[in-house]
């Protein structure tokens, strides 16, 4: 787990069990990295993503408000300005990844699946602690995997370029967080049908994935 993610999950942790409360302001950036004993810069990093995940909000002048059960988890695409960027990247990922769930069935060897169902088990085991810090990361992980069995570098690397942009689109949905139980669902179709060898079934299930975080997130985007 990157630092980013360390970071966040304690947060997230203290926030849960009570250190800062919902309503409540987090301390100021300096203190809190220094009381954690990280830079700045790793800190900014980890409220951007708590924010994705609907744990804190960032209010101009004042620092962060800590908001996980005050308010709704985050707002829509719409409301932040930035849809036209998150249409765009689920553009391209409805061109990529469904794609490379198709050759991961046809390439995958069968050595291969304990890692895919692995992955499964690590977000179930996830889902029952609700640590969303630790969800997205497991999501991101399934998705970069399902580049890598695709057998085609050239995807994989295509994923590993957007890596940053990918990661923080599949925290977004994840501020709902009932979103976990659809994402296993969806997540269990898409490694059913690679494992079965079943190219046609893998494309339909990860766009079905895709459609299904666009449409929580109030996503509307044009399939290609």
């Amino acid at each position: 787990m990157s630092m980013t993610s360390l970071v966040a999950q304690t947060l997230q942790r203290q926030i849960f069990c009570g250190t800062y409360q919902p309503g409540s302001m987090l301390p100021g950036q300096r203190e809190l990295a220094d009381s954690m004993g990280i830079s700045r810069a790793s800190l900014r990093e980890a409220l951007s993503m708590l924010e994705a995940l609907g744990f804190v909000r960032s209010v101009p002048g004042k620092g962060t408000l800590v908001t996980r059960g005050t308010e709704q988890p985050s707002s829509t695409p719409a409301e932040r300005g930035d849809a036209p960027d998150l249409q765009q990247l689920w553009q391209f990922r409805f061109c990529m990844e469904p794609a490379s769930a198709a050759l991961a069935a046809r390439n995958m060897p069968a050595d291969q699946a304990p890692r895919l169902w692995g992955l499964q088990a690590r977000m179930e085991d996830i889902a029952i602690t609700r640590d969303m810090v630790s969800a997205s990361a497991a999501d991101l992980d399934f998705h970069r995997l399902v580049a890598e069995l695709s057998g085609n570098r050239h995807l994989q690397q295509l994923m590993w370029s957007f890596d940053s942009e990918i990661g923080r689109a599949v925290q977004l949905p994840f501020a709902e967080t009932d979103r976990i139980h659809d994402v296993l669902h969806e997540h269990r179709a898409i490694a059913a049908a690679i494992s079965l060898g079943d190219a046609d079934g893998a494309r339909t299930a990860m766009q079905n994935h895709l459609r299904s975080s666009a449409r929580t997130l109030g996503l509307g985007f044009v399939e290609p």
